[in-house]
C-alpha cells in the first residue's frame, strides 16, 4: 500500500512539474512585433505608439547623389527569348547604374533614425499608412520605375502593359516579417495588389524574363525619396529635429556612411558621392560601394 501511494504522489508531482514548465515556456504571446528595424527608424510597432501628425513647422532634406570618375556603361539586354519583348523594346539596357553626367539616379535616401525637436525619438511615433497606391508597371519587359519607395502596409499595385506573360516574384529576406510572393500576370490581366508588412528593401524579379529586376524600399515612416535623373532628391514634411540620413544603391545594398542632418522650418542639405571606380569593379550586386557623404549645409527660409 505504501509503495502504491508513493508511486501515485510521484506521478502527480511529475505531472504538476510538466504543467508548470509548459506554462513558463509558452508564456504570454508577444504581439508587439520585433520592435526594431534597420530600415526607416524601426521602433515601437505596438498600438501604444503615439501617431505623428504634422504641426505646420516641418522642413525638408534635399541633396544630390554624385559619383567620382566614369560611371559603368549600361549593357544591352538580349531579349530574343521573347519576340514580344524584342519587338516592343529592341534597345533595352541594364539599369543597375543609371547616370547622367556625374549624377546618379535610382538611389534611395531615407532617415534611419533621429530625435525630434520635442526630444522624442523618431522611433517613438507611429505613422499613418497612406491611402494611395504605389504602382509598379511591366512595360517593355522591364519594371517601371526600377526603384520604388513606400511605407509598410501601403498597397503595391503591379500592372502588365506588355503583350506577354510575366511572373512577379518578390524576394524579402527570410525571417524579416515579409512574405515572399510569386504570381503570374498575363496581358490585360487584373492588377496584382500586395503589401509589405515590415521595413525592408525588397528585390523583385520576373521568373519569365531573368533580366527584369526592381527594388521596393519599404519604411516605417514617410521620410524617404529616390534620386531623379539629375541626381536630385527631396524628403518633404520632416519635423524639426536631428536625424541620421543614409543612401542606398543596388550595387552596394549595405547602407552608405551616415550623415547627421539638422532640420528646421526650411531645408537642410545632405549630398552623397559614390565612387565610380569601385562601382565599375563590382560585378555582382552584393558588394558594398565606397560612399562619401558630403558636408551638411543647413539653409534658412522656406523651401
Amino acid at each position: 500500500m505504501l509503495k502504491k501511494r508513493a508511486r501515485f504522489w510521484l506521478a502527480m508531482s511529475l505531472t504538476l512539474s510538466l504543467l508548470a514548465f509548459s506554462y513558463a515556456c509558452g508564456g504570454k504571446k508577444d504581439d508587439t512585433g520585433t520592435g526594431a528595424d534597420n530600415t526607416g527608424g524601426g521602433g515601437d510597432t505596438s498600438s501604444k505608439a503615439q501617431e505623428w501628425t504634422p504641426k505646420g513647422d516641418e522642413g525638408s532634406i534635399t541633396g544630390k547623389i554624385s559619383f567620382t570618375g566614369t560611371a559603368p556603361a549600361p549593357q544591352k539586354i538580349d531579349t530574343a527569348q521573347d519576340a514580344n519583348c524584342a519587338a516592343k523594346n529592341p534597345n533595352l539596357m541594364t539599369e543597375t547604374v543609371v547616370a547622367k553626367g556625374d549624377k546618379l539616379q535610382n538611389v534611395i535616401v531615407y532617415i534611419k533614425d533621429g530625435t525630434l525637436a520635442d526630444g522624442k525619438k523618431l522611433s517613438d511615433y507611429s505613422f499613418k499608412t497612406p491611402d494611395t497606391e504605389v504602382t509598379l508597371d511591366q512595360n517593355g519587359c522591364h519594371y517601371v520605375p526600377h526603384v520604388i519607395v513606400m511605407q509598410a502596409n501601403q498597397k503595391l499595385k503591379v500592372i502588365n502593359s506588355d503583350q506577354t506573360n510575366h511572373n512577379i516574384h518578390a524576394l524579402p529576406k527570410s525571417g524579416g516579417g515579409n512574405d515572399e510572393w510569386n504570381q503570374s500576370q498575363g496581358p490585360g490581366a487584373a492588377p496584382i495588389m500586395e503589401t509589405f508588412k515590415r521595413p525592408e528593401i525588397v528585390p523583385i524579379k520576373c521568373n519569365q524574363h531573368p533580366w527584369m529586376k526592381a527594388y521596393a524600399g519599404v519604411f516605417k515612416h514617410p521620410f524617404f525619396a529616390v534620386s531623379k535623373d539629375d541626381g536630385s532628391y527631396e524628403i518633404k514634411g520632416v519635423p524639426p529635429g536631428k536625424y541620421t540620413v543614409v543612401a542606398w544603391q543596388e550595387k552596394g545594398p549595405t547602407e552608405s556612411k551616415p550623415m547627421e542632418v539638422t532640420v528646421t522650418k526650411g531645408a537642410a542639405t545632405a549630398d552623397f558621392t559614390f565612387d565610380a571606380s569601385a562601382m565599375a569593379a563590382i560585378t555582382g550586386s552584393n558588394s558594398s560601394l565606397e560612399v562619401v557623404p558630403a558636408i551638411e549645409l543647413p539653409m534658412l527660409g522656406n523651401h
